[in-house]
């Protein structure tokens, strides 16, 4: 995941405007769950008006799945305008209250800045019959579920738990690759944090060092490395510095672009990255990485618009899913898993 110049990219949207059903559909995302209609359907040939609140125009994730909310926007006639917070979850918030008050948009997909503080609106859009669609962080409390957390809403995410433990995952198979034994002393692993004042990291990073300790990993450090190449330089060498012969370094695929500079040529050090760029992608099939947690994000965003405005069509649509569905590998981007696969965005 990516945000621009030391921004995180954090939790997204969700939404709808029908109950849950407890049937399966045929128009259900992968692995989710269906909605009923709503009860009041705009008509098949109105021109239907999207607002994509995105983390931020400058930040590669959010124009990935910009670029797919425009796709569907287009091809399902209907209007996409990207509404900036610019990773302000106070403005996002007002932003969002603002559009309901001047009845802006008929559906919204939400990138959340704070999903905590984003609910109120979010409600406050449903209760005016707009179509709300929750896209790539989960809008609520919780961080282990892609289910919806506010009643009414389409959720298309990646659950910040899952993807902790598919970073410990792909860290812990990179060290059987370097031949290190899992007996919690041979295989030392470095965990870069993004940053540590975010709920949405820290539940990924507590999944994900509670993974790599139960899999026997030496977890050896835990700094912060953020989501710049700079910052994962820096963290990376305060790593080095006190723990030189480090096996496995996990991070924001930014972060690794910079830490991995630093031991450019090594063999004994593998990187596990987080997010699908194509630097990520690259560094995974040259062998300086040995995976990267990818969600489709262009993807994301499209099919997130596409249920959006099936829903305010008055189609079922799924409420829940998963994005790493979204991809033929569970997010786990490997360089078996990746052969012949093209990035969404790059950094």
């Amino acid at each position: 995941m990516k945000r621009s110049t030391r921004a995180v990219a954090a939790l997204f949207g969700a939404a709808a405007l029908a109950l849950a059903s407890a049937c399966s559909n045929p128009n259900a995302g992968a692995g989710g769950t269906a909605t009923s209609a709503a009860s009041t359907a705009a008509a098949a040939d109105q021109q239907l008006r999207v607002g994509f609140f995105g983390f931020a125009k400058a930040n590669s994730f959010a124009q990935a799945a910009w670029a797919g909310v425009q796709e569907a926007a287009q091809a399902g006639n209907a209007t996409a305008e990207f509404v900036d917070s610019n990773f302000d979850g106070a403005t996002q918030v007002q932003q969002l209250t603002d559009a309901v008050t001047s009845k802006r948009f008929d559906v919204v997909v939400i990138q959340a800045n704070d999903g905590t503080a984003i609910t109120q609106p979010v409600k406050q859009a449903l209760a005016a019959g707009i179509t709300v669609v929750v896209e790539f962080t989960p809008i609520g409390g919780r961080f282990d579920t892609v289910e919806p957390q506010v009643d009414g809403v389409i959720s298309i995410v990646d659950a910040p738990t899952a993807n902790g433990e598919g970073l410990a995952k792909m860290g812990l198979d990179a060290c059987k690759q370097l031949g290190k034994q899992l007996d919690q002393q041979s295989c030392q692993v470095a965990y870069l944090q993004g940053f540590d004042n975010y709920p949405l990291d820290a539940a990924r990073t507590k999944a994900a060092q509670d993974a790599l300790k139960a899999g026997g990993a030496n977890l050896v450090a835990s700094p912060i490395g953020g989501y710049t190449p700079d910052s994962g330089r820096t963290a990376m060498q305060n790593v080095l510095q006190a723990n030189p012969g480090v096996n496995v370094v996990i991070g924001s695929s930014q972060a690794v672009e910079g830490a991995s500079a630093l031991t450019a040529g090594r063999t004994d050090v593998l990187y596990v990255g987080n997010g699908g760029s194509t630097q990520a992608y690259a560094g995974v099939m040259d062998g300086s990485w040995y995976g990267t947690y990818v969600i489709p994000e262009k993807t994301d965003g499209k099919t997130a618009t596409e249920l959006g405005l099936k829903k305010h069509r008055g189609e079922q649509v799924a409420t829940a899913t998963d994005s790493a569905t979204l991809t033929p590998f569970k997010a786990l981007g490997t360089k078996e898993t990746l052969a012949g696969l093209t990035a969404e965005y790059s950094d």
